[in-house]
C-alpha cells in the first residue's frame, strides 16, 4: 500500500462487518463482473419483495436500459409494510424540528399514516401515472407525501424547499404535475421559512395543478384557493389507514428528480422502481456496514438525490433507525448537530464537506462539549473532501475510532458507485478509494482508452447498474447526448478523476460548466440566465471559485446595457445578488459580481470562461489565449482585484 496516510479498518469493526476483509470485497466485485445477471438477480431476491419475478435481470441498448424487466413491486411496501412482522414497534423515523418539537415514528406508526395519506390522494382522484411535486421542509410528512405517492404509483418530484418560485414553477410545468403537496411553512435558523406563499405565485402560472395540499407546521396565515387548495389535516379526517401497494411495474417511474445542466435548463433525472430499490438497499449494507440496532443520520435534506436514497428510499427499505432534522447545524448554536447525535445516540452520521469546513471554521470546543461515543462510522457525500477536513473529522469527531465512508455518486447514478467498505478497505483521506461491486469505473483520456497511473482523465462507468438514470424526462436526445455521445457505449459522468498505482479513485471535480455550491451543483448558464434577464444588464458570465466553506461560490462578470443608468456599482451588485436569489434560490446568490465592459471572447465571440476562473483564483492569465480576440479586456479584469 503506497502513500504515509493510510488508515486500516479496525480489527474490531472488521470482525463483525458485513464485508469484512478485502478479499471478501474483490469475491463481490468478480462474482458481479463474470456473472452480472446472477449477481444482480441474486441482490434483488435478498434484499426486494417482488409481488411478480421479472422475466430479465436487464435489457441494456445504449444508452437506454431496463431492469427486472416483467417484474412488479412497490418501494413504499418495501420501505414499510414487509418490516411490520419483524420490526412493526422499531423506530423508523426519530424526528426533531428545529423549534425543539420531537416525534418518533414507529414502522406500524409509518404506515398507518402513509396508508391514510395516500387514501387522501386517492380520494382527490390521483392515481398511477399522475405527476406530483412535493415543496416542503424537513418533516416526516415530507417522507409520507413521498411514500403515499410511490405506494399509489403517483411519480413525485421533491422540490428543495430554498427553491424560489420561479425555479418551483419551472420544474411543476417541465413535469406537468397536477398535484403539489406543501406547508404553510418549515423553520431555519429561528425564523419562518414560508412556502405556500411561493407555491401560490408559482401555480398562478400552472393552470394544469389541479389540487395543493397544505400541510399546517408554523401556523403562519395562509392564503386557500377554494376548490384548489386543502389542509393536509382536514382531508385525512375519518379517512381509512388500510391502503394496498400497487404491483408496479419494475420500471415504472418512482421519482423525477431536477438538477443543474450547462445549457441552464434543468434536467429532469428520471428514476424507477425496481433497479433503484436493489441498488440503494445493497448500498446501504455494504457502504454504512448497517446492523439491526444502528442510529442512522443523514443530514441530507430531502429536496436531494442523497436524502432520497440515504435518508428515506435506502434506509427505509433495509429497515433502519433513521435520525431526521428540520433546520441549520447552527441553531441555536454551533454544537446543535453534536447535541442531537448524543440525545438520539446516533451511530452513524452522514454529512457533506461543506458542513464539515463550516464545523471545523467553529474550533473543537462545541463537539467537546457532547458525549459523541455512540458514533462508529462517518460518512462524506456531495463533493471530494480535502485531507485536511477528512482528519479533522476523523479526530474530532470520530476520535480516531470511526472509519470514514468518502462517497462518489451522482443525482443520475441513484446511489453510491465509488466508497470505501468500512470493514474491509484501507482509507487514504481525500479518496474515494474503490468501486462498488458491479460498477465498472475507469479513468480514461479524450479517446477513451484508460489513463497510466497517477494520469488524470475522465471518469466514466462501463457498464449498466440497477439505480441508474433511465433519461432526462422528456428528452431522451438531451439524455443520449449529454451522457453517452462522448464515449459511446460508456456512461460520461461529467467528472475528472485520477487513479493512484494502488487503484485507488480520487475525484478532481467537473470537466463541464457545473458549479458545486454547498454540495448543490448549479449550473454557471443558469445562474447567467437570470441575470441577464435583470433590465439593466446586457451580458453575463459566471464561473466557480474556491471557497474555504462551500466549496464553490459564485463569482459574476456583467455588463451593463447603455444608457441603464445604473452608475452605482456597490447598490446593483446587491440588487443583483438579490435578483438570482429570488430567481433560482438563496443558495445561488453571487458572492462576487465583478461589472466590465466587455468580457473575454474567442474570435467566434464564445465567452472563455476558463480565463475568469483563472482571474478568479489566481487574479493571473496564464493559459493558452491565443483564440482571445481582446487580451486588453483579461487584464483589465485580472487588474479588477487590486482596485477592491
Amino acid at each position: 500500500m503506497s502513500g504515509t496516510d493510510v488508515f486500516f479498518p479496525p480489527t474490531e469493526f472488521a470482525g463483525s462487518a458485513h464485508v469484512g476483509s478485502l478479499e471478501a470485497y474483490r469475491d463481490l466485485c468478480r462474482r458481479a463482473e463474470e456473472d452480472p445477471e446472477g449477481f444482480w438477480a441474486g441482490m434483488a431476491e435478498q434484499e426486494v419483495h417482488w409481488f411478480e419475478k421479472w422475466h430479465h435481470v436487464f435489457e441494456w441498448n445504449p444508452p437506454f436500459v431496463k431492469w427486472f424487466a416483467g417484474a412488479k413491486t412497490n418501494a413504499a411496501y418495501n420501505c414499510v409494510d414487509r418490516h411490520l412482522e419483524t420490526r412493526g414497534d422499531k423506530a423508523a423515523l426519530l424526528f426533531e424540528g428545529e423549534p425543539g418539537d420531537r416525534r418518533t415514528i414507529t414502522y406500524r406508526e409509518l404506515h398507518s399514516l402513509v396508508g391514510r395519506f395516500a387514501n387522501v390522494l386517492k380520494a382527490q382522484g390521483f392515481k398511477a401515472g399522475d405527476r406530483s411535486v412535493i415543496y416542503m421542509p424537513m418533516v416526516p410528512e415530507a417522507v409520507v407525501a413521498m411514500l403515499a405517492c410511490a405506494r399509489l404509483g403517483i411519480t413525485h418530484s421533491v422540490v428543495f424547499g430554498g427553491f424560489s418560485a420561479e425555479a418551483l414553477k419551472a420544474r411543476i410545468q417541465d413535469l406537468e404535475a397536477t398535484l403539489v403537496l406543501t406547508a404553510d411553512g418549515g423553520w431555519r435558523r429561528g425564523k419562518e421559512v414560508r412556502l405556500k406563499g411561493a407555491v401560490d405565485e408559482a401555480v398562478a402560472d400552472c393552470p394544469g395543478v389541479k389540487c395543493v395540499v397544505v400541510l399546517r407546521r408554523t401556523g403562519c396565515e395562509v392564503t386557500m384557493a377554494a376548490g384548489r387548495d386543502h389542509w393536509w389535516h382536514e382531508l385525512e379526517e375519518g379517512v381509512s389507514d388500510e391502503c394496498p401497494a400497487e404491483a408496479l411495474d419494475a420500471e415504472h417511474p418512482l421519482f423525477v428528480l431536477y438538477t443543474s445542466g450547462t445549457t441552464g435548463k434543468p434536467k429532469g433525472i428520471l428514476h424507477t422502481t425496481g433497479g433503484y430499490l436493489t441498488y440503494t438497499t445493497c448500498t446501504m449494507k455494504w457502504v454504512f456496514d448497517l446492523k439491526e440496532d444502528d442510529v442512522f443520520w443523514c443530514t441530507a435534506d430531502i429536496g436531494w438525490v442523497t436524502g432520497h436514497s440515504y435518508l428515506v428510499y435506502g434506509p427505509l427499505a433495509a429497515g433502519a433507525t433513521c435520525v431526521m432534522y428540520e433546520g441549520a447545524p447552527d441553531y441555536p448554536a454551533w454544537d446543535r448537530w453534536w447535541d442531537v447525535v448524543e440525545r438520539y445516540k446516533a451511530t452513524i452520521l452522514y454529512t457533506s464537506p461543506t458542513a464539515i469546513r463550516a464545523l471545523i471554521k467553529q474550533g473543537e470546543e462545541y463537539p467537546n462539549r457532547h458525549d459523541l461515543s455512540s458514533l462508529r462510522l462517518l460518512g462524506s457525500v456531495g463533493e471530494p473532501i480535502n485531507p485536511a477536513a477528512w482528519e479533522w473529522y476523523h479526530r474530532v469527531i470520530g476520535k480516531g475510532r470511526c472509519p470514514i465512508v468518502d462517497t462518489w455518486w451522482q443525482t443520475e447514478t441513484g446511489g453510491i458507485l465509488i466508497s470505501p467498505m468500512p470493514g474491509a478497505v484501507p482509507l487514504k483521506p481525500g479518496s474515494g478509494t474503490f468501486a462498488m461491486p458491479g460498477i465498472l469505473a475507469e479513468v480514461v483520456d479524450f479517446h477513451g482508452n484508460p489513463v497510466a497511473a497517477d494520469g488524470e482523465g475522465f471518469l466514466i462507468v462501463k457498464r449498466p447498474w440497477p439505480s441508474m438514470i433511465r433519461t432526462i424526462w422528456g428528452d431522451p436526445q438531451r439524455f443520449e447526448q449529454q451522457y453517452f455521445s462522448r464515449m459511446p457505449g460508456n456512461y460520461f459522468t461529467g467528472d475528472a478523476a485520477r487513479r493512484d498505482a494502488d487503484g485507488y479513485f480520487w475525484i478532481l471535480g467537473r470537466v463541464d460548466d457545473v458549479m458545486n455550491v454547498s454540495g448543490h451543483r448549479l449550473s454557471t448558464m443558469e445562474v447567467e440566465s437570470a441575470l441577464v434577464r435583470h433590465p439593466a444588464v446586457a451580458e453575463a458570465a459566471v464561473v466557480g471559485k474556491p471557497h474555504e466553506i462551500t466549496g464553490q461560490a459564485v463569482c459574476c462578470f456583467v455588463t451593463l446595457k447603455q444608457g441603464s443608468g445604473s452608475n452605482d456599482h456597490h447598490a446593483l451588485a446587491q440588487e443583483l445578488r438579490q435578483w438570482v436569489a429570488h430567481e433560482i434560490g438563496a443558495f445561488a446568490r453571487p458572492e462576487e459580481i465583478r461589472f466590465s465592459e466587455t468580457l473575454p471572447k474567442t474570435r467566434s465571440g464564445k465567452i472563455m470562461r476558463r480565463l475568469l476562473r483563472e482571474i478568479v483564483t489566481s487574479h493571473t492569465v496564464t493559459g493558452d489565449v491565443t483564440t482571445l480576440e481582446d487580451l486588453g479586456v483579461v487584464t483589465k479584469l485580472a487588474a479588477q482585484h487590486d482596485e477592491d
